[in-house]
């Protein structure tokens, strides 16, 4: 089942020619995912060919405005275009009363569920999950309330050798238990090893997001042996005293982090509006961690390789 990142925004604050705000879709299988949602969101998606109907589930990292503003233009789209799945939104508990006060003011309402869950900002924590995936939220190091988020795919069962269904006439009941690792007892008392029967399942894939934040060790434990890690890189290192300042991170911090973590690949962005080229970006990173690339938007990655 393909497991794809499209990048739909990588830059900070403003808007520019170059860069949209933050914005990110996850797609596993016929799930999307939508990390951040600043203004111009939904064009982008509409660029990106995906069906709106299809995100379940939205997660906004903090409220500054270059990541929630296009929340509200995206909700009302779903909306005329006749939406009726539930949605699932992950903010800070203020995201709600900011939206209802809107949908007051402009006499409109949903006529699909839209169910909220408030961020904490303490621990990793496990907020959202599928058959098939789970969620976890991690707090970052910003000006604000910030979460970061994991999404990883849950343990799956094994895979049975079709020749060893057929040899043993293996009932399909005992099927399920066998890719659930259990052993086979012939009618004569001989015990098939499980490791006879299947083999290793596919490897879990997982991709961490790290919205804005200063460098800190502990974004590296959150996110320990993900497959692609998004990091904000808004500042080059000569700029690292504005980044402290400013509670965001540099290239090379970013990097940092992705080594620190044993990320397999590190994915850049939230880049500055001073910079009209990340090539310098991409140098600086990989000088720490070589796997290290630049976002561009509309770029679609597989989130392991």
């Amino acid at each position: 089942m393909d497991f794809k990142l499209t990048v739909l925004g990588c830059g900070s604050a403003t808007p520019t020619l170059r860069f949209s705000p933050s914005a990110q879709v996850a797609a596993h299988g016929s799930d999307l995912f939508l990390f951040d949602c600043g203004e111009g969101t939904q064009l982008k998606l509409r660029r990106g060919g995906f069906n709106f109907q299809r995100i379940g589930h939205v997660f906004i990292s903090h409220l500054h405005g270059d990541h929630y503003l296009g929340l509200q233009g995206l909700l009302s789209t779903m909306q005329l275009l006749g939406r009726t799945k539930p949605i699932h939104i992950y903010a800070h508990e203020h995201l709600e009363e900011l939206t209802a006060l809107q949908l007051r003011i402009s006499r409109s309402h949903f006529r699909f569920e839209v169910h909220w869950c408030a961020l904490t900002y303490s621990d990793k924590t496990i907020i959202a999950e599928t058959d098939r995936l789970e969620v976890h939220s991690f707090p970052l190091d910003h000006r604000i309330p910030t979460c970061g988020f994991v999404i990883s795919e849950k343990p799956k069962p094994r895979n049975i050798r079709p020749e060893c269904i057929e040899r043993y006439n293996i009932p399909v009941p005992r099927i399920r238990q066998i890719k659930a690792g259990a052993d086979l007892t012939l009618d004569d008392g001989t015990v098939v090893p499980n490791a006879e029967l299947t083999l290793d399942p596919d490897p879990l894939r997982s991709y961490a997001y790290c919205s804005d934040t200063a460098y800190s060790p502990s974004t590296a434990t959150y996110v320990k042996g993900v497959d692609l890690l998004y990091h904000e890189s808004t500042f080059l290192e000569d700029r690292a005293a504005r980044a402290a300042k400013t509670h965001h991170s540099t290239a090379r911090q970013a990097a940092r982090v992705a080594s620190e973590a044993g990320a397999g690949r590190l994915l850049l962005g939230h880049f500055s509006a001073r910079y009209r080229d990340t090539t310098s970006f991409e140098e600086e990173a990989r000088e720490i961690f070589p796997r290290s690339f630049a976002a561009e938007e509309g770029m679609t990655i597989d989130v392991a390789l």
